[in-house]
């Protein structure tokens, strides 16, 4: 096993370095968040940095860039304080990647990605139609990141919408049966096999 020193990783070029780093922390949910502007505009963002931060109350977080280089999606979620995330299926994964790319802040990323843009009654962000397990957030918090200009956006579970053939007698949730899917650095994605279950640990 070779050692790799920071000081050499920081040498490669950019996309290498940028792959390499992004591969470390491994397979990771990826999912698109659907947002509106305070015009009407929806937006569709491919995010792979959402994380678990409470169940009382229900609180889930994830890391947007720099409003540089990635300002519509934290931008609608300021104005609107509601976004939506959706799970990626299959099915569905190339017309979802392309939502990774940079768009104007006039654009439809539903209407350029052929996916369908959905409305439940009293929810003002967008769902993504095709996705299997899709949730509404509102935002709760925005902590700027100051050491590389990212942004940790947290939001509160308003809502869930999903198949409840996937939700078991304990309340988990089956979602290798849902097939949602996960990622691995920037573009590369996989399918998320269930192993086991396995007992609460105690001393």
């Amino acid at each position: 096993m070779r050692q790799f020193l920071i000081e050499e990783i920081k040498s490669w070029e950019r996309f290498y370095r940028a792959n390499f780093i992004n591969c470390l922390t491994g397979f990771k949910p990826v999912s698109l968040i659907g947002s509106i502007s305070s015009t009407g505009v929806p937006n569709l963002s491919v995010v792979s940095s959402i994380v678990h931060l409470g169940a009382d109350p229900a609180l889930i977080g994830y890391i947007n860039r720099p409003v540089a280089a990635a300002p519509d999606t934290i931008t609608n979620i300021e104005q609107t304080k509601s976004y939506t995330i959706n799970h990626i299926q299959e099915s569905f994964l190339h017309e979802a990647h392309q939502c990774s790319a940079k768009y104007l802040p006039d654009v439809n990323e539903f209407e350029v990605s052929k996916l369908t843009e959905w409305y439940e009654e009293g929810i003002v962000a967008p769902f993504v139609k095709e996705a299997a397990v899709r949730y509404e957030m509102e935002l709760v918090e925005i902590a700027p990141i100051q050491y590389n200009s990212t942004f940790f956006v947290i939001g509160q579970l308003k809502s869930v919408f999903l198949d409840e053939a996937i939700v078991g007698v304990d309340g988990f949730l089956d979602l290798s049966a849902a097939g949602s899917i996960v990622s691995i650095g920037l573009d590369g994605y996989a399918k998320a096999e269930m192993i086991t279950r396995l007992p609460y640990a105690k001393p």
